[in-house]
């Protein structure tokens, strides 16, 4: 979408595209520099260096340092500005900057003399990029600074990226060499397709298993040392482990062991940026490849037996092994299949230790089949010393073709965790599932009755700015963005052309030329920035999500709460002013406190607002709420009470009411889609014309007799024929009863339909079901005024 550099390409296999792949050619590296942070790379002679502004408007400094630790812009074919200004509030920044930090000056090499070289100072589009050559070898350093963060001022900073190419890349086996260790390895081994490594590990460390070129499996089996020296063998059971942790396979977060069949945890997973592998079954073994047509294939599990014979580990024919990064999945008949790895290059897994082991790890040699994308490569696996900074992480991506992101913590993060450990992954960040102490039912009620606090910061922000902003929006948006008033907001949905919904959300206006688009997935704000640079706008579409944390107050003594601590100048609604959908630029306590954004909207059905702030000022946001709400029984609150309401409330929500083949309308948000009101033609405006004409499916309300809660996806039937499914269900504590939403045909919709849910193969079980007005809490949307709007 014009964001790409020259040498940059789509790899192809045959007639497949597969985006996962390398896009760059061999002796090119990409090297992501985070908004507000920085990256450090080793540089030699001769190497030529590209930097990109992926967004536009973000500064770019740039520092190199010869072996001898001088500093001289001329180094790399540029002009130096003097000594560096973001660099070090940069390099403070995140732990990659720390450790930078903390080399230099190991190094004795003086940032305070270096001679900086600032790019893109005088603004710039994205995609804009600049190429340097380098005379000598040496170290760069690339930071994107940028103003602390305010909510109102949408200056958040953004991404640059960094791409080196070699002049002398060397020879690697398909084309890519191992990333640098995350710390100094006590092990490095690398492991060649059809090999296995044993190696010892003790208690406290970690162990890193790497797939260097993507889409290659790699076997792991563990024991317990000391079993091991009083003659047992005790190892990871796969199927103890299913049975313990509830699933397939353990994940970083609370269900992350991986266990012996004496229920002994042996290891646990802290980090995996890959999030598909199998447990099911053996290492691949001799009678497999014989019963294929191929005898005498090498194979994991003798390999794995002659290695680890060292440690009078008796043979088996098949090893239960975790087979990292292998693809396989179950159909509905039960029957076990395969494709391609989902594994990218350098994508890894991290396990930590947590007894004295003896551990194996293999690269396999399958080429038979998909399981290593019909390509075996190498693997790599390094050992670290316990003590490292670690933390659980799950790998997030923005698209196929970007670099593969951490799961990170919020800027409430802190303030939650006082309250809960039971924190899950939700769209890249760590969210809380319920408060320990609470539990789902208690937040729920505090939510009905009194009112709550729940961090929604992994919400996707991106700043809309320039001359065009609104004729992009007018264009990519359903709503009717020039009625949209400086302080108010609309909650609009996202379309593909075909009429199917992207992403649903809400858009805010700070100005003539200023709009937030607040979503829920990355690929809206992608979409938004790809449609301007397609029709030639004079806008900039830049992500702000990492620069803009938020919490929800929501509950009937919302209001009073934060009557008590936000201050608005005499120009902006006050608390009491503040209409639905409408938002106020604002402080905490008064003219001198924390700024704020705070907007009168919620997923609760209830009274209640969002404050939106700048991560630093975070836990001083949260703090002034807590206080202030303990009086009126205010507790924190987590995903599942969120469900709840929300499901009363007639919410939707990506992927269960909503997806790229539900139009609005089918997804119970047609008034979104102001079709009589709006002129302006839209993306998908012609396929929702018609949808609207011709509807087949509509989203229903239903009452469902019993205490049992279906599950989404289950069919809903009128006789043998199946007319819709459940989008979601719940039981509802207020009501007393089981409800749900579900998609049904329109023959069937009318409000006292009889219906039937149909569990098992939906014919053994049937729950008896009527189609019943939605939301079913509040249809008239009362609580949501709070006495007046």
């Amino acid at each position: 979408m014009g964001l790409y550099l020259p040498f940059e390409r789509v790899t192809q296999l045959g007639a497949a595209r597969v985006p996962g792949l390398p896009i760059l050619p061999h002796g090119t590296e990409r090297h992501p520099v985070p908004g507000g942070g920085s990256r450090a790379v080793r540089i030699e002679a001769g190497d030529e260096i590209w930097i990109m502004d992926r967004e536009g408007m973000q500064l770019a400094e740039l520092t190199f340092f010869d072996p001898q630790g001088r500093s001289d812009a001329g180094m790399i074919g540029a002009k130096g500005q003097g000594a560096p200004g973001g660099l070090q509030a940069a390099l403070m920044a995140d732990a990659s900057g720390r450790r930078v930090l903390r080399a230099l000056k190991a190094t004795g090499f003086d940032i305070g003399r270096a001679d900086a070289v600032r790019l893109f100072d005088e603004g710039s589009n994205a995609g804009d990029h600049v190429r340097l050559h380098a005379s000598c070898d040496g170290l760069l350093i690339v930071c994107a600074p940028g103003p602390v963060p305010d909510p109102a001022a949408q200056t958040a900073p953004t991404e640059l990226a960094l791409y080196v190419r070699r002049a002398n890349p060397g020879p690697a086996k398909g084309g890519l060499a191992p990333p640098e260790p995350l710390a100094d390895p006590l092990t490095d081994l690398n492991i060649l397709p059809g090999e296995a490594k044993a190696y010892e590990v003790r208690k406290g460390q970690f162990i890193q298993i790497l797939d260097v070129q993507g889409r290659e499996c790699s076997d792991f089996q563990a024991f317990s040392l000391r079993a091991l020296d009083d003659g047992l063998e005790r190892d990871i059971d796969p199927t103890t482990t299913r049975s313990l942790m509830g699933s397939l396979y353990p994940e970083p977060g609370i269900f992350s062991k991986y266990w012996s069949v004496d229920h002994e945890p042996l290891v646990q997973i802290v980090q995996d940026t890959c999030g598909r592998h199998d447990t099911f079954g053996l290492a691949c073994t001799a009678r497999y490849y014989e019963d294929m047509g191929y005898p005498g294939h090498v194979n994991c599990s003798d390999n794995i037996t002659r290695d680890l014979a060292r440690w009078n580990v008796r043979p088996r024919k098949g090893w239960p092994a975790i087979n990292f990064f292998f693809n396989t999945m179950l159909d509905a008949t039960n029957a076990i299949g395969m494709d391609d790895p989902w594994s990218r290059p350098g994508d890894y897994v991290m396990l930590q230790a947590l007894t004295d082991l003896v551990c194996v790890s293999t690269a396999c040699p399958c080429d038979i089949d998909p399981a290593n994308g019909w390509n075996p490569t190498d693997i790599q696996v390094r050992v670290y010393d316990q003590g490292q900074d670690f933390r659980p992480s799950k790998g997030y991506r923005m698209s196929a073709e970007s670099p593969v992101q951490p799961t990170r913590e919020t800027g409430f993060h802190k303030c939650f965790a006082r309250h809960t450990r039971n924190f899950v992954e939700y769209n890249g960040f760590w969210l809380a599932q319920d408060m320990t102490g609470h539990g789902a039912i208690d937040e729920y009620w505090a939510c009905r009755e009194r009112a709550v606090v729940m961090d929604l910061s992994p919400l996707r922000k991106f700043e809309v700015l320039g001359p065009d902003a609104e004729a992009l929006l007018q264009y990519c948006l359903t709503r009717d963005m020039r009625k949209l008033s400086v302080g108010q907001c609309a909650y609009t949905a996202v379309c593909h052309d075909h009429g199917g919904m992207m992403d649903d959300g809400i858009v805010y206006r700070l100005g003539d030329s200023n709009f937030r688009w607040v979503g829920g997935a990355d690929a809206s704000g992608l979409h938004l920035r790809e449609v301007a640079q397609a029709k030639g706008l004079n806008v900039h579409v830049r992500s702000a999500t990492d620069h803009l944390c938020n919490i929800a107050v929501q509950g009937p003594k919302s209001r009073e709460i934060l009557r008590e601590i936000i201050w608005t100048p005499p120009t902006q609604p006050t608390v009491d002013e503040l209409g639905v959908f409408r938002f106020a630029i604002a402080r905490i306590g008064d003219y001198d406190g924390a700024p704020i954004v705070l907007s009168r909207t919620g997923y609760t059905g209830e009274l209640g607002f969002e404050i939106f702030c700048a991560p630093k000022d975070a836990e001083t946001v949260f703090d002034a709420v807590w206080q202030a709400g303990q009086p009126h029984g205010m507790i924190p609150f987590g995903l599942a009470a969120l469900d709840m309401v929300r499901i009363e409330a007639g919410l939707v929500f990506a992927g269960m009411e909503f997806c790229d083949q539900t139009d609005p309308f089918e997804a119970g948000i047609g008034f979104t889609v102001p079709l009589k009101s709006k002129p302006d033609d839209f993306i998908g405006r012609a396929a929702l014309e018609r949808r609207k004409a011709s509807p087949v499916r509509k989203l229903v309300g239903l009452d469902i007799d019993g205490g049992i809660v279906p599950a989404g996806g289950d069919c809903i039937r009128l006789g043998r024929a199946q007319v819709g499914e459940i989008t979601s269900a719940m039981r509802s504590p207020i009501l007393g009863r089981v409800i749900a939403l579900a998609r049904v045909d329109v023959t069937h919709a009318e409000i006292g339909t009889e219906l039937e849910v149909g569990q098992l193969d939906g014919q053994q079980k049937r729950l008896s079901a009527r189609v019943a007005r939605t939301p079913h809490l509040d249809p008239t949307k009362e609580r949501v005024k709070g006495n007046y709007g």
